[in-house]
């Protein structure tokens, strides 16, 4: 039973956890890349990037990775749809019963 007093949240996963630290890479290359941008040389890492190619590229795969990383994630939390509702049905039936949707009586 839940006896939490927020609502249910998605699951932890070992997908969800390895895209996530995906996307942390990805913000990682943005970062890096960026960096050459606010101070014309690698203010992150001393001699990356040593380039305006370098900085783009690495900006821009960052961000590549990071869009595609936040997709996986969406997608796998989405996989949990139909737990996640039961879950919360039960919540609201248990912290907000005046909220909770009641079948209709039939003839």
């Amino acid at each position: 039973m839940n006896n939490s007093p927020r609502p249910p949240r998605p699951n932890l996963t070992g997908p969800i956890f390895g895209f996530a630290m995906l996307d942390v890479f990805g913000l990682s290359c943005v970062g890096i890349g960026a960096s050459w941008f606010a101070a014309g040389k690698g203010a992150i890492l001393s001699n990356f990037p040593n380039s305006a190619a370098e900085a783009v590229a690495c900006t821009a795969g960052g961000i590549t990775v990071m869009i595609w990383a936040v997709g996986r994630i969406l997608r796998e939390i989405a996989k949990q749809a139909p737990a996640m509702q039961a879950r919360y049905e039960q919540y609201i039936a248990t912290h907000h019963p005046d909220k909770a949707v009641r079948p209709t009586p039939e003839d």
